[in-house]
């Protein structure tokens, strides 16, 4: 199989040298990359900005912002059988863009928000015979907030992991499907974990 994975988070500039991000580490997704290059696959990693060196053996696009992941991922994605979303994108970026440094004025300020391109959403709206696995962090109501997404984003399958898998090198997940169904439970380090996914992809139900 050929496969798209995302990773990492992406960020969103206030100016030239502040910017809007998160915590995500990428180690999930380079983990998946690892997993399924040692298993004979080809792979194509859209990585945002992370502390890790790039998995040999696999196309590399690196990015920073939301809207350079979409590019890159759309571009890639009619070329794969499926992608893997273990991305942290960023969800929203700054109406404007201060050209510069934003100066101190001893004031408040206000920043205007608007959302992303959601990438994972995109994906699955353009699948056509492609499988979709995306991931869902969340703290609150887990299980029917991945739900969720997986339907509002088109998912075949979603990863749901919580705020624990932030920077650590474990992680604790379940793989729902459409029917909401748990059809699997891994935990352990995320390569263990991304062995199992990886598994479980190639001999996924048609």
């Amino acid at each position: 199989m050929r496969i798209l994975v995302t990773a990492g988070p992406t960020r969103e500039y206030l100016d030239d040298v502040r910017y809007l991000s998160n915590a995500s580490s990428g180690r999930m997704g380079y983990a998946v990359v690892e997993a399924a290059v040692a298993a004979g696959h080809e792979v194509v990693l859209v990585t945002g900005p992370v502390d890790l060196p790039p998995p040999r053996g696999c196309e590399v696009h690196a990015v920073e912002t939301t809207a350079e992941m979409r590019a890159a991922a759309v571009e890639a994605f009619p070329h794969c059988d499926g992608v893997v979303a273990a991305a942290a994108v960023c969800d929203y970026k700054p109406v404007e863009r201060v050209a510069g440094k934003m100066a101190k004025t001893g004031q408040p300020i206000t920043i205007g928000l608007i959302e992303t391109d959601d990438v994972l959403a995109e994906l699955g709206r353009t699948k056509a015979g492609r499988w979709v696995v995306g991931f869902a962090l969340e703290a609150e109501n887990p299980r029917e907030n991945a739900l969720q997404k997986l339907r509002r984003k088109n998912c075949d399958w979603i990863v749901l992991n919580g705020p624990a898998a932030i920077g650590s090198a474990d992680n604790d997940v379940q793989l729902l499907d459409t029917s909401g169904t748990t059809i699997a439970h891994w935990a352990g380090t995320k390569i263990d974990i991304a062995r199992q996914l990886v598994t479980w992809i190639e001999s996924r139900p048609n």
